[in-house]
């Protein structure tokens, strides 16, 4: 899937007259000024403070494009290969974010001449928003209700999702679709965090010891802020020190400061930003201090399932260490090294490097900003009469398959999980699916599975774990000898082996 990030887009970008963006969450918002490369010159309507988070989020993920491709492209010349080009570079991002055109939720946005938008409350993040459109066509109007990702009626810092009754079309999440969430109350989120830092610090004892907790720069961070000062200041924890290893969480956090208005709840918040147990971590020496000296502490450093940023280092550094605990508080996509760890894993490979996991690896699920499967249903439930079709999205396959069994209030045939790639005419009797221009850019048993990179670092580990168990140095070379023999009967000879003393010090 993380090819579909490099090949063209299945449209023309140059023929697309506006973009109507949900929130400001990567997965949604990434792919923007790559539109912008490929030709998009219309407007981008989005709430103000997904703007202000586009601002901050979409140049950050370009800086990193361009810093891992140098890198890239630094061992691709050393190593004869060609060189590769970033997704899209800073002037992309740059670039696009001159295109957005803030709106206001409940406001009318006329988008072009016969189709107009209205944005509701989602109660995802700050600034998230469903989206209402209305489409004037020969058969008469249209009104589409795109769910964007809904939050969960006991998010923090947020309120309940809301949106319309009576539309014609609903295209809806369903990321947690087949999942009955535990009781997630303020309360109880509190309480299992307050008890998971506790166990956290019991593990550590008098050594020096680390809670990491992978997290997501923009508004996770700051939710467990939130949390951690409100504990603390009740006496339920010590005051401990909490590192917040993020350039782009100390931006965020000013948006957040800059949009307090739009939280539900925001003296916690504020309580933690001001907090002098608080200390965000900017330079790479600020970042490499976090993991020395003595005593407990706690890190919240991105990226949330541990695929990129600094959590990387951290884990680096403590994954080996029984004194540590890595909290993972949100959904771990599959494939990612936040989801590796949480089935188990008893080693895992980090830029190349092998480590052991003697850290205690635990999970909570209560800071998710999705809503549960009872709480996608109820929503739905809300939006009724949804007169021609439900279209469910943005879900592994066990998810959308979930949901669609909790949907008694909407007939089988009028719930559809549309694959990759595939086009739907939304006709006003009912969706019509059309045959496909092009192949999928994916074929299904490619969609949601675990990519050569993921196979190769799996056989890595398992070949560096029987080479030691076995006995000798003679039994090492015949399992090698073995290895070799498997590539070279398969049409791929491996390459001749190293000198001894460059394998020594390899």
């Amino acid at each position: 899937e993380k090819s579909l990030n490099l090949c063209a887009f299945p449209f023309d970008p140059a023929g697309i007259s506006a973009v109507l963006l949900t929130h400001a969450h990567i997965d949604h918002s990434g792919l923007l000024p790559k539109l912008w490369r490929d030709g998009f010159r219309g407007r981008i309507h989005a709430t103000a403070p997904t703007a202000a988070l586009c601002g901050i989020m979409l140049p950050d993920s370009a800086h990193i494009q361009e810093m891992e491709v140098e890198q890239l492209n630094r061992r691709n010349r050393r190593d004869g290969k060609a060189e590769v080009e970033p997704i899209y570079g800073s002037t992309d991002a740059d670039a696009v974010l001159r295109l957005f055109h803030p709106v206001s939720l409940g406001d009318w946005v006329q988008v072009l001449p016969d189709l107009r938008a209205r944005y509701w409350n989602a109660g995802h993040m700050l600034g998230s928003a469903s989206i209402e459109v209305e489409v004037a066509l020969g058969d008469g109007v249209r009104r589409i209700l795109f769910s964007g990702d809904l939050g969960p009626d006991a998010k923090l810092l947020q309120r309940d999702p809301e949106g319309p009754q009576g539309v014609d079309y609903v295209i809806v999440e369903s990321t947690y679709g087949d999942t009955d969430r535990i009781d997630a109350s303020a309360p109880n989120r509190r309480a299992t965090l307050a008890a998971e830092v506790r166990r956290a610090m019991d593990r550590a004892g008098n050594a020096p010891g680390a809670l990491l907790i992978p997290t997501f720069a923009v508004e996770r961070a700051q939710e467990l802020i939130a949390d951690l000062t409100q504990l603390m200041e009740a006496g339920d924890l010590p005051w401990l020190p909490m590192h917040v290893d993020s350039p782009l969480a100390m931006k965020a956090t000013q948006v957040f400061m800059d949009h307090l208005r739009a939280l539900d709840t925001d003296q916690h918040l504020k309580a933690g930003l001001t907090s002098h147990h608080l200390r965000f971590a900017e330079t790479p020496e600020q970042s490499k201090a976090i993991d020395r000296g003595a005593g407990f502490r706690i890190v919240l450093a991105a990226s949330g399932m541990c695929e990129a940023g600094r959590i990387r280092h951290h884990l680096k550094s403590w994954l080996w260490q029984d004194s540590a605990t890595v909290l993972l508080c949100g959904y771990q996509a599959e494939g990612t090294l936040g989801r590796i760890l949480q089935g188990g894993a008893e080693a895992v490979r980090i830029q190349g490097e092998e480590f052991p996991v003697r850290a205690a690896i635990r999970s909570i699920d209560l800071y998710s900003g999705h809503a549960d499967g009872p709480e996608l249903a109820q929503w739905l439930r809300e939006r009724l009469p949804i007169r021609a079709g439900c279209f469910l999205v943005h879900g592994e396959e066990e998810a959308m398959s979930g949901l669609a069994a909790r949907l008694d209030m909407i007939p089988d045939d009028r719930v559809f999980s549309p694959a990759l790639d595939e086009v739907w005419r939304l006709a006003a009797s009912g969706p019509v699916r059309m045959a496909e221009a092009a192949p999928p850019r994916l074929a299904p048993e490619q969609v949601a599975r675990l990519d050569w990179h993921n196979d190769v670092s799996s056989l890595i580990l398992d070949i560096n774990a029987a080479l030691r168990a076995v006995p000798d140095e003679r039994a090492r070379a015949v399992l090698i000898r073995r290895l070799r023999r498997a590539l070279e009967d398969d049409g791929h000879p491996p390459p001749p082996p190293r000198h001894p003393h460059a394998r020594r010090h390899s």
